[in-house]
């Protein structure tokens, strides 16, 4: 019997691009909350990786088509490509939200079309305490926009998920700090 989790055909090739590009490394990092990881997860760099940000796009849709959300928006900076790629190849309409409001022009913090009511998807790189997602949902609520659910890259399991479910969200993911872990490179 084998320890690993059997990934399907599609989630394994994705995983193996990712971590060829250097995208999923393994070591030791520490991480921003302080603690210590074998293994970092830096989305960064997919940005110069087209036709991988097209595969990520269509996985993170394909968690989450079901849905039919009438608007999506990233979690500032690196979820923005994802949700771009999802809008430009889903014709849905997407939302940018800015980490401080302007302090001149319109001062908007949300930017995009939107109506009060709408349903609003979340698209986020990584999960760890599910902090920055909240800051982006009550941003969106507090425009009247209805959120329910993120969908994410990876889930490190890390209490995010958690976090969000309290506050009344579902989270969607990809991959999992098990499956990376535990999964055959």
């Amino acid at each position: 019997m084998t320890t690993h989790l059997k990934l399907s055909v599609e989630k394994q090739t994705l995983l193996d691009a990712l971590i060829n590009i250097g995208i999923i490394k393994w070591g030791e990092f520490t991480l921003r909350s302080g603690e210590v990881s074998p293994i970092y997860i830096d989305c960064r760099a997919i940005i110069s990786y087209p036709t991988l940000l097209s595969t990520i796009a269509k996985a993170l849709w394909g968690k989450v088509k079901h849905l039919k959300p009438s608007l999506l928006c990233g979690v500032p900076y690196t979820a923005l490509p994802m949700a771009t790629a999802i809008s430009l190849e889903q014709n849905v309409p997407m939302l940018m939200c800015r980490k401080e409001a302007k302090s001149y022009g319109t001062k908007k913090q949300i930017e995009g079309v939107f109506k009060s009511g709408q349903d609003c998807l979340i698209v986020e790189d990584v999960v760890t305490t599910g902090a920055s997602v909240l800051q982006v949902a009550e941003l969106l609520k507090d425009q009247g926009l209805q959120v329910k659910d993120i969908v994410v890259l990876v889930d490190r399991q890390q209490g995010g998920k958690q976090a969000l479910m309290a506050a009344g969200y579902q989270l969607h993911s990809i991959y999992t700090l098990d499956e990376l872990i535990k999964s055959p490179i």
